[in-house]
């Protein structure tokens, strides 16, 4: 249960602690009591907005979400540092409301080509707007919001800063203060997380007038206060037991007022104010200036394709996505990209501790967001990217996961930003996905990383795929064992593009088994994955996963909805045989398994649009009985559509000769109100506050979402599918 459901359980039974004496406030200026308060989640991994300054002296990222600040990370990519951040009005005597609650919210770009966003925030009553502008200072860590407070109906109200700082990735072990000094709000969390300790401050360039801090769900917290008598009836200077702090302070505004909140971070108090401070001092203009400039100066001379530019969802959804593949990576790891900076469905997720969401680098998401700035033409970028996965994330000795173990060569499920040095077994995960091991291969091929110092990581890895493969502990979905196509594929192209520079290096031994290899298993792929006893269709197409060699036996695979033989389990994970040049799109076996992909998978929007499931039975997704989140453990979980399965299906296309216009039109469709693109959208009739179509509650933006459009519109204007290495295509004659 989200913070704001939790609080509003709570009556005013928890407020006899507050004291009011002749209708005044009483001043409780020492320390708040109820620690360690309730319990905590994240917020739903829908973001609408995303930005983070270009340079690295700003180590700073903000997300928003149904109209409110939502994770803030600092100083790296993989720490979230704040649940939620938003305003809350009353009239002193008859309601209070929460910003995110009260109000319907809009979204638009002041600059489609720098991730500034602005939220609008109208309260359903008609009493008043909240109008809220998001970027970062590029000189320090500090989020600023210029926010405008109108009242429409002339009524004089009482505005408040709601803060919920969960400060190193955890809500449960924060302190607060007041610190008089600098006029801020101040918190910190005492446990080092990757070895940084982190701090807040929290200010407003209308000096707050009240102000507290306390404990969430208890009598101290100031929106249980708030919701009870209309005013801060308890302000407390400090919150000095360790727990789920909150935090608030009252803005002083009239019928229509401008301010700025400045929210900085830093390795203790004394540093997060002066970041605060400092912003403020030189103001929002400056910054917001200086931040513009900075994504101006990033896009030049990057052109946007023809394929979009003519229409502005289209064009707005590539800029935002070259910028978010550009944003989100790390400013003090770089070449590292976190595949979101959400946790799906993060509503249902515990707050009380770090949580990995989607803020970890998968080698494969990282070869997607790789491909697609090389294609785009930040080959630096792309460049950085390989290194830091041969540099970082290499497993060079045995080593021990979540639950297994990894081999020297290869590659962790994922890894923080910081890579294997370090990591505990619960941060690189479980079960080694071998197409994670090959991808780094072919990124390094494809940005020309293919020196001596290099080729011997390389080397150890391929030697690791031919002892180990082709079957995979877990293919790309992460959740089954076995022969999987896109596996194979991966495999393949990895194992050629190791031979290429195998030979660079003078190793032609290694470069005959690597090349042997790859062909072996090439040729024998569809013997051993190619099901002719399928339920669908003809019967005759490619399984998801085979367990063994033989895709006509009965073998069963138990999922979440039932037990099915896998192969009556349909996903298009060949079409990356296609894409890697492995095979042609003509391929008698490709096209005999298009039918039953798109009976199966498929689903029609009502605008026409069409989008695919990963798989059939895929449970990854709302329940189906009341739409709450996964794992929310309400019934019927179901896996929804995936917008860029359609960008995968849109290369398919042009690799075979046709146009790929239609699946680049239903992906920028997917977008949601910030033009980001999102891992599934509702697959059904309007239903639960979903929208056929629209943007469900996992992750937005998807890394490997943003990457997948960005790349197919690259695509259609060279007419190929532009990651494919031409070396795996010369091989097998796939060009």
């Amino acid at each position: 249960m989200s913070w704001c459901a939790r609080l509003g359980r709570l009556g005013t039974a928890l407020l006899l602690g507050a004291v009011a004496v002749s209708g005044t406030t009483a001043y409780a200026a020492g320390d708040a009591p109820g620690a360690p308060g309730g319990g905590s989640s994240w917020t739903t991994g829908d973001k609408t907005s995303l930005g983070t300054a270009t340079g690295a002296a700003s180590k700073i990222w903000f997300t928003v979400a149904k109209g409110v600040t939502s994770e803030v990370f600092y100083p790296r990519t993989d720490v979230p540092d704040v649940q939620d951040l938003q305003y809350v009005v009353t009239d002193g005597s008859s309601f209070t409301d929460l910003e995110r609650d009260a109000t319907t919210h809009t979204v638009s770009m002041p600059d489609e080509r720098s991730p500034e966003y602005t939220v609008t925030n109208t309260a359903t009553s008609g009493r008043y707007r909240l109008t809220e502008t998001y970027v970062t200072d590029p000189a320090r860590s500090t989020l600023l919001i210029k926010t405008r407070f109108q009242s429409l109906d002339g009524g004089a109200y009482k505005l408040y800063a709601l803060f919920n700082p969960s400060l190193a990735g955890s809500g449960g072990n924060d302190t607060g203060a007041w610190d008089a000094a600098d006029g801020a709000l101040v918190a910190s969390d005492g446990q080092a997380v990757f070895g940084s300790t982190v701090s807040s401050a929290l200010k407003s360039s209308a000096a707050f007038t009240t102000h507290t801090s306390g404990y969430s769900g208890t009598a101290s917290d100031g929106l249980v206060d708030l919701r009870a008598n209309k005013r801060l009836t308890g302000q407390y200077d400090t919150a000095s037991s360790a727990g789920n702090i909150v935090q608030a302070g009252q803005v002083p505004v009239g019928t229509d007022t401008t301010f700025t909140l400045a929210l900085g971070f830093g390795a203790d108090r004394t540093a997060a104010a002066s970041a605060a401070t400092a912003s403020l001092s030189a103001g929002f203009t400056a910054a917001e200036s200086s931040y513009g400039s900075g994504w101006h100066d990033y896009l030049s001379g990057k052109t946007v394709p023809a394929s979009v530019s003519g229409d502005t969802v289209r064009r707005r959804a590539y800029l935002v996505g070259l910028m978010t593949l550009h944003g989100l990576e790390d400013k003090t790891f770089p070449g590292a990209n976190v595949a979101s900076l959400a946790t799906p469905w993060g509503d249902y997720v515990d707050g009380g501790a770090l949580n990995d969401g989607y803020h970890r680098v998968w080698a494969r998401d990282l070869y997607q967001q790789g491909t697609a700035l090389l294609a785009a033409g930040d080959a630096a970028q792309a460049k950085r990217m390989a290194q830091w996965l041969w540099n970082r994330q290499q497993i060079t000795a045995w080593t021990q996961g979540d639950g297994v173990t990894y081999g020297p060569g290869s590659f962790p499920r994922y890894s923080p930003v910081g890579g294997v040095s370090g990591a505990t077994p619960q941060q690189l995960g479980c079960c080694e996905q071998l197409d994670e091991d090959a991808f780094p291969i072919v990124l390094a091929w494809q940005t020309g990383l293919t020196d001596s110092a290099t080729w011997s990581k390389i080397k150890l890895t391929a030697d690791h795929i031919v002892s180990f493969g082709p079957a995979t502990p877990g293919e790309r979905w992460e959740e089954q064992s076995g022969l999987s196509p896109s596996t194979v594929a991966a495999e393949v192209a990895g194992l050629v593009c190791a031979g290429d520079i195998a030979r660079r290096n003078g190793d032609t031994a290694s470069a005959t088994t690597y090349e042997n290899t790859a062909d072996s298993w090439r040729n024998s792929l569809e013997g051993k994955t190619f099901t002719t006893t399928g339920y669908f269709g003809d019967h005759s197409y490619y399984e998801r996963i085979e367990h063994d060699t033989d895709p006509n036996d009965t073998y069963a695979r138990t999922f979440a909805d039932g037990t099915w033989w896998e192969r009556d389990i349909v996903d298009g994970g060949f079409l990356d045989l296609v894409r890697l040049g492995v095979r042609p799109a003509s391929y008698g076996d490709v096209t005999a398994s298009l039918p039953e992909l798109d009976a199966v998978d498929s689903v029609t929007a009502p605008n026409g649009d069409v989008y695919w499931h990963r798989y059939n039975h895929d449970s990854y997704g709302e329940s189906q009985d009341d739409g709450t989140g996964w794992p929310a453990g309400h019934g019927h979980p179901t896996g929804r559509v995936w917008p860029l399965l359609s960008g995968e299906r849109g290369e398919y296309e042009l690799a075979a000769g046709r146009p790929a216009t239609a699946q680049l039109k239903a992906m920028a469709d997917s977008a949601n109100a910030g033009y980001l693109i999102p891992e599934q959208v509702w697959d059904q009739a309007d239903q639960y506050g979903f929208a056929f179509g629209g943007a469900t509650g996992s992750a937005a933006p998807l890394a490997w979402a943003e990457a997948q459009y960005v790349r197919l519109a690259q695509s259609i204007d060279a007419g190929r599918p532009v990651d494919r290495p031409s070396v795996v295509a010369a091989r097998y004659g796939t060009s």
